[in-house]
């Protein structure tokens, strides 16, 4: 397949276009021209505005894609642009365990939750709204305006790897290592979590699958920050040190409620997800080294 990536060139995106590439697809990665890329001549490169129409539309122009992977649509603006130009023959977009309402968070939280076929479609822009309204509106605009389109919608949790680049999940190792004082609000609750080398394998299986519809993508299990701290601290003899929030840093998990998300949809299609156990602990143990170094 000749396959288009939007946001190939960091974290889950890397492995994305690595599978991809090992599964024998030719790929493009589509960027602004500023990030560097260690793929070198395995695949092609066009340098295009994702939010600028004119951009896109040059593009498309004279090119056709067997699939569109999307991973930094935003806003339903966003679809709009891209989807009124690109010729493509399915398109997988990026989205988020966000578009169900942080007040409605569960354990076992399954796609049927949030209908974004039935949500109240509004045009924005990326600064219009909140990052979960926003997200919500990407997916109202796929589904309701470009319903015959062979699209999906792939929704994660909190996605962490030895690369990732927001370092929220670092922050709680980093803040133990050093006894930084912190405030956490929601030490017990569990919370379910992604690997980036996973996310990338699955929008890569999305790439090859005719599933349409939304689709929750997930590590098999939850963890707490209690555990996650506790283990911190066994492993290096310091202690977490945890005040109210007006003496310390700020945790970046701060108010997010317990909750998982279902993953059984994808498991019927084929998609078996690795445990979080398998390898979180050694994720912790990697960040424990850096966070000793730093």
């Amino acid at each position: 397949m000749d396959i288009l990536v939007f946001g190939g060139t960091r974290f889950f995106g890397v492995h994305l276009v690595e599978k991809l590439l090992e599964k024998g697809h030719e790929v493009t990665i589509a960027t602004r021209g500023l990030a560097k890329d260690h793929f070198g001549d395995r695949v092609k490169r066009l340098i295009v505005e994702r939010c600028d129409e004119n951009s896109l539309a040059e593009i498309f122009k004279e090119k056709e894609y067997d699939c569109i992977v999307d991973n930094i649509c935003y806003a339903s603006m966003d679809v709009k642009r891209l989807l009124e130009v690109a010729k493509c023959k399915r398109y997988v977009m990026t989205s988020t365990m966000s578009v169900y309402p942080l007040k409605d968070f569960h354990i076992d939280m399954k796609e049927e939750e949030f209908h974004p076929l039935s949500y109240t479609l509004q045009w924005y822009e990326r600064p219009d709204a909140p990052y979960d309204e926003i997200k919500r509106q990407a997916e109202a605009a796929l589904f309701q305006k470009y319903p015959n389109r062979n699209a999906v919608a792939v929704r994660f949790p909190f996605v962490i790897g030895e690369e990732d680049y927001t370092r929220r999940l670092y922050f709680y190792v980093e803040n133990v290592v050093k006894e930084k004082p912190m405030y956490i609000d929601n030490l017990k609750a569990e919370m379910s979590f992604i690997r980036a080398k996973d996310a990338g394998a699955f929008l890569a299986w999305m790439a090859e699958n005719e599933e349409t519809g939304s689709f929750n993508a997930a590590n098999g299990g939850t963890v707490t920050l209690e555990q996650i701290l506790r283990y911190v601290e066994e492993k290096t003899g310091k202690r977490a040190v945890l005040v109210r929030k007006e003496e310390g840093s700020i945790a970046p998990y701060n108010g997010t409620p317990a909750y998982s998300i279902n993953t059984e949809k994808a498991k019927k299609k084929g998609f078996v997800f690795e445990e979080l156990n398998n390898y979180l602990y050694g994720l912790l143990d990697f960040y424990i080294e850096q966070a000793k170094k730093s």
